[in-house]
């Protein structure tokens, strides 16, 4: 018989998982993923390329980073974002071929 903990353990992966997808379906959250990639940027420098406002950016990253989706390092009076991991890189990198086919395959 299984132990349960792995059972708690996939479970609580799954719904971390499910909580980073929903972060990421706001289409000016794919956005600023883009616009990073794998890249550090200030929160002025990503407003410029993303052309909205900046309470508007600091709202989203603020969701992205509390869902582990970015990392910041302060610096000054500055925050600089980045992608945290990898596999959230690679996400994006499929969403963005999906956005830019028009259409899904099967």
């Amino acid at each position: 018989m299984t132990s349960p903990e792995p059972l708690v353990e996939e479970e609580e992966r799954l719904e971390q998982a499910s909580q980073s997808l929903k972060a990421l379906s706001h289409p000016l959250r794919l956005k600023v993923l883009c616009t990073l990639g794998r890249q550090e940027m200030s929160v002025q420098e990503i407003v410029a390329r993303v052309g909205t406002s900046q309470s508007n950016i600091s709202q989203h990253l603020g969701i992205m980073r509390d869902k582990g989706i970015l990392r910041t390092r302060k610096s000054a009076n500055k925050v600089f974002y980045r992608v945290g991991d990898e596999r959230t890189l690679q996400l994006v990198s499929l969403m963005r071929d999906l956005c830019s086919s028009g259409r899904a395959t099967p």
